[in-house]
């Protein structure tokens, strides 16, 4: 089995970024969750917050290099000026024009969603920090920052995978 520089480019943008993000996102979701001050003792905080700020921090990261590899790598071949281009078969066939016409037009805006909520995200862990524990509001708006990241990111990965699995990029 043999893939082609693209197809190299594309398995590392969906599947080892997008792989990295989803174990980033589960750690750091728990973590987020379980800082209540009930579930606290004075030496679990150091602990705790410490993978906190790594879970939400590697997030972050994963989301910004999907989000740039596909932007700057993956979607220019795309989007090629060639009738062979993934683009051009998509909007070729009236039957999948629409893959192209709601799908990847959707999907290259909403992507960009997720890094920028997962950077504010890591800002409040950061800021915060402690400070968490208490602040029962804050932590629940951190929270939901952080699922409405992974919803972003999971709606740009279906359509991503949906639209690789009519018209591959070779």
């Amino acid at each position: 089995m043999n893939f082609t520089e693209r197809e190299w480019w594309t398995l590392i943008h969906g599947m080892v970024l997008g792989a990295a993000f989803l174990l980033a996102f589960a750690g750091g979701l728990a973590e987020l969750y379980s800082l209540k001050p009930a579930l606290m003792t004075r030496v679990g905080v150091v602990e705790r917050m410490r993978r906190v700020r790594i879970g939400v921090t590697a997030m972050a990261v994963a989301a910004w290099a999907t989000v740039i590899t596909g932007t700057w790598i993956v979607y220019p071949w795309y989007r090629e000026k060639t009738p062979d281009s993934p683009r051009s078969q998509l909007l070729a066939d009236p039957d999948t024009a629409d893959w192209h016409e709601f799908g990847m037009e959707w999907k290259e805006h909403i992507a960009w969603l997720s890094p920028i909520l997962a950077t504010a995200v890591v800002f409040i862990v950061w800021y915060y920090g402690p400070g968490l524990i208490r602040h029962n509001r804050v932590r629940r708006t951190t929270i939901t920052l952080f699922v409405l990241a992974f919803a972003f990111a999971a709606i740009a990965g279906a359509f991503g995978a949906f639209i690789t699995k009519v018209e591959p990029v070779q």
